[in-house]
């Protein structure tokens, strides 16, 4: 049975003994050529989960990242996207799947040669027929989910940091995904700022029922957003802890769990 964190049945966390895993990762191996990074892990994740990613450098987590969007294929293991097995199938299939994800990267990896509108209605004409008229409906929805109504002209260099993320996000739910994949969301922003981004990630979430995946190290927002986490550790090249990041944060006994989650030095581990 996989492992349900206790949080699930309290307060107004998510119940995820009643949801299904859209996600499921099974004795993933991975790495680069004979470079072993992540050794044999596994976990669920849950439709409607703020799920995240955490660990020191180096631990593997933009390994694992990439092995969940498909950009490098596992050594071995299995990776399911709602039931896909996007570890074995081709590249056609991928592409196919792959629209079932949205993606905010690190640096919200915005065209600078083109407006905010033209960067989210990007995918919408990649993967769909319909007519520019609906595309703009379209888009100003999307801008407007993420308080961006009315920058549509806008380049990404006339956007401050947290708008250019706002943007990408607005991008990355272009095509309505079930999964939402953030990459190091706070990075660069400022502590209100953050708590800003934080706050909207939790709204839609609650508003949209998107699961989301945060690969992050950032400790306020993991508090403040997160359900549940993994941590992974580069001496094992595995999980190290599973659950609910403030029963972690307070109940581990993992010296690095306790560590990481407190900003405690090593000698006081």
């Amino acid at each position: 049975m996989p492992f349900l964190p206790s949080y699930c049945v309290t307060g107004d966390k998510i119940e995820l003994m009643n949801k299904k895993a859209i996600i499921q990762v099974k004795n993933l191996v991975a790495g680069y050529g004979d470079d072993i990074i992540l050794d044999r892990i596994s976990f669920d994740v849950y439709e409607s989960e703020i799920f995240a990613v955490l660990g020191g450098s180096g631990s593997g987590k933009s390994t694992l990242l990439k092995n969940l969007l498909g950009l490098h294929r596992p050594a071995s293991g299995t990776i399911l996207i709602d039931g896909d097995d996007i570890s074995e199938c081709d590249q056609d299939d991928l592409q196919q799947i792959l629209r079932k994800i949205g993606v905010l990267y690190q640096s919200a990896a915005l065209f600078g040669s083109m407006t905010v509108a033209e960067n989210v209605a990007l995918p919408i004409f990649e993967y769909t027929d319909l007519h520019r008229e609906y595309v703009d409906h379209l888009v100003k929805m999307k801008l407007n989910l993420v308080n961006l109504d009315g920058y549509q002209n806008h380049l990404p260099s006339e956007l401050s940091g947290g708008m250019k993320k706002r943007a990408g996000l607005a991008r990355a739910m272009a095509l309505n995904p079930k999964i939402l994949f953030f990459d190091e969301p706070s990075a660069g922003l400022d502590p209100v700022t953050s708590a800003e981004l934080d706050k909207l990630i939790i709204h839609l979430n609650q508003s949209l029922g998107t699961t989301m995946v945060i690969i992050t190290h950032e400790l306020e927002s993991i508090f403040a957003v997160a359900n549940r986490v993994i941590m992974l550790h580069k001496s094992t090249r595995g999980i190290i802890a599973d659950g609910d990041p403030k029963y972690l944060r307070d109940q581990s006994r993992n010296p690095f769990v306790k560590q990481f989650f407190n900003r405690l030095p090593a000698d006081n581990t």
